[in-house]
């Protein structure tokens, strides 16, 4: 889809639905708002709805990066100590390395 051709009014539309389909667990709608939808809130001259886009851009790359800090962490976390969590880590892994850890 070219932005360029669409009215500011589904622009703004647009961007809030992918805003909000990012909280049904689905980051990666926040990064593809943040990245689709920078140009238009912070490059393009002023119209009625560039401040809202702004906002859900914003809070789209809030979204993400924190979701990514969150990811991060805990697979630091699980790939450091699954061997030390003998059973339990076991259960949560797909696959079980063989070998020693």
């Amino acid at each position: 889809m070219n932005l360029e051709r669409v009215p500011n009014e589904e622009k703004l539309g647009l961007c809030r639905k992918y805003y909000l389909a990012g909280f049904a667990f689905l980051p990666f709608l926040w990064l593809v708002n943040v990245v689709w939808f920078f140009k238009e809130a912070f490059l393009k001259p002023v119209y009625t709805e560039q401040l809202q886009i702004q906002t859900y851009v914003k809070r789209s790359g809030l979204g993400l990066l924190f979701w990514v800090t969150v990811l991060t962490t805990w697979i630091t976390i699980f790939q450091h100590y699954r061997a030390e969590w003998g059973e339990v880590g076991d259960y949560l892994s797909f696959t079980i390395p063989l070998g020693i850890p």
